[in-house]
């Protein structure tokens, strides 16, 4: 493992920080790279042929759900009707105050460069949402992907391991391999309400080992962890690694908002936190999200921010501050009423079908089910229910393997009706598959 650079922050305790000033530098206008001299000739090469890849590159695998959607829309240009239950995307347009934003914004003529780490209007207001945070400790991105390539970036060394959980968001892994690093994917289950534990990470805990990714609410169990969870979770990471944690459905919750557990910044502010405007606030296409870090992390978040992506989008990020005016966000609360009310009419229908649900949900858009007891593998299980009876839905080899082929993820995105008709398919479809 490479040497790490350390340096303490805030608190006193010493972290690893795995680029140091040198490592990427800031933009510099018209700068030019000073010529290379090897002292000695390199290693000779291969001969190039097309089509060579980097090995990196078969380490990517597929994402299921996409592959799923691509099937499911050939089999509607057929003329097929088909119930989406496989995507995690809002079936509501964005609210009609952030439409009117962005398009005002190309009006303008609003469609240059911002700043690296988004408009300060923008950061100061999702600050604003956290209390009295700083807004120079938040960073708007490219939609929560590039927050969490970001992070990557900024804090895996090459060969350093990353422990996140089985299952959990498939794209976790690619983020932290792009970076050099390794992700340790750690078998969860209803034991712990598919979530990470201070024991089940000290027990995976290596030399190597250089922090922590979670999510909560979580994809694909919708289960959350409660303050006193993150708590333990952020002692036992202290003077050991990073924390971060993955909060893009931190507003779709369906506990009572008094019960339900907030951001996980309230319980350790060393945490790093990824969130987005595409789930709660509907915005999936606009492609913008937001990252917040510790202050002493926002100067190497900043640079790679510089040298990755330049800035996020101009008009997104307009049409980002009227998501969080109270005229959009009145609009997002009674859409989570909705998703309230799916969430419980799916979760009801299932039970009527016999099949048992993983975790109850308490927030995202998701339901996570064991169909072990149909004989048929999740795959197999997702195959035959969308061709054979025109319901889409995600197997849960997407996200992991930890009993994977057990489970299937079922997304309430579409209304009430779908889901009703859904239901009925995925009945006749159990009499086949029992049968």
């Amino acid at each position: 493992m490479q040497g790490r650079v350390t340096y303490q922050n805030r608190s006193g305790i010493t972290r690893p920080e795995s680029l140091p000033k040198s490592a990427i530098a800031p933009m510099q206008k018209d700068a030019v790279a000073a010529p290379f001299a090897p002292s000695s000739p390199p290693p000779a090469r291969p001969p190039y042929r097309a089509g060579r890849l980097a090995r990196r590159a078969a380490g990517i695998a597929p994402f299921r759900v996409v592959q799923i959607l691509e099937r499911a829309r050939e089999l509607e240009q057929a003329g097929r009707d088909i119930v989406h239950l496989e995507v995690g995307e809002p079936d509501f347009p964005s609210a009609p105050t952030i439409v009117e934003a962005g398009v005002a914004a190309l009006r303008a003529g609003r469609t240059g460069y911002t700043q690296a780490l988004g408009l300060p209007a923008l950061r100061a207001a999702i600050a604003a949402t956290y209390g009295d945070l700083d807004p120079r400790r938040v960073a708007v991105t490219t939609g929560a992907s590039a927050a969490l390539n970001l992070l990557a970036a900024v804090l895996v060394n090459p060969s350093d391991e990353v422990l996140t959980t089985d299952p959990g968001y498939p794209c976790n892994g690619v983020f932290v391999a792009a970076a050099g690093g390794v992700a340790r994917r750690l078998p969860v289950d209803e034991d712990t309400r598919f979530q990470m534990t201070p024991e089940l990470a000290a027990s995976a805990w290596t030399a190597n080992t250089a922090g922590l990714l979670l999510a909560s609410p979580s994809n694909p169990t919708g289960s959350m962890l409660d303050h006193t969870e993150l708590r333990a979770i952020g002692e036992f990471a202290a003077g050991r690694g990073f924390v971060i944690v993955d909060e893009i459905y931190q507003g779709l919750v369906y506990r009572d908002r008094a019960d339900a557990p907030g951001t996980a910044l309230v319980v350790d502010d060393d945490f790093f936190l990824v969130n987005s405007f595409s789930k709660y606030y509907g915005m999936t296409g606009w492609r913008l999200g937001w990252l917040v870090a510790p202050a002493w992390a926002m100067d190497a978040v900043e640079r790679a921010a510089q040298n990755l992506y330049i800035a996020p989008p101009s008009a997104a990020q307009y049409a980002a501050l009227a998501a969080l005016e109270p005229a959009a966000m009145a609009v997002h609360e009674q859409r989570r009423g909705i998703f309230a009310r799916r969430c419980d009419r799916l979760l009801a229908g299932l039970s009527v079908l016999g099949l048992p649900v993983a975790h109850r949900p308490e927030g995202a858009f998701y339901i996570y089910v064991d169909i072990s007891e149909t004989g048929l593998d999740a795959e197999t299980f997702c195959a035959r229910l969308l061709e054979e009876f025109g319901v889409a839905a995600t197997p849960g080899t997407d996200f992991g393997s930890h009993r994977a082929n057990h489970h299937v993820r079922f997304a309430f995105t579409v209304d009430e009706a779908r889901i009703a008709l859904g239901l009925d398919r995925l009945h006749s479809a159990l009499r086949r598959f029992r049968a």
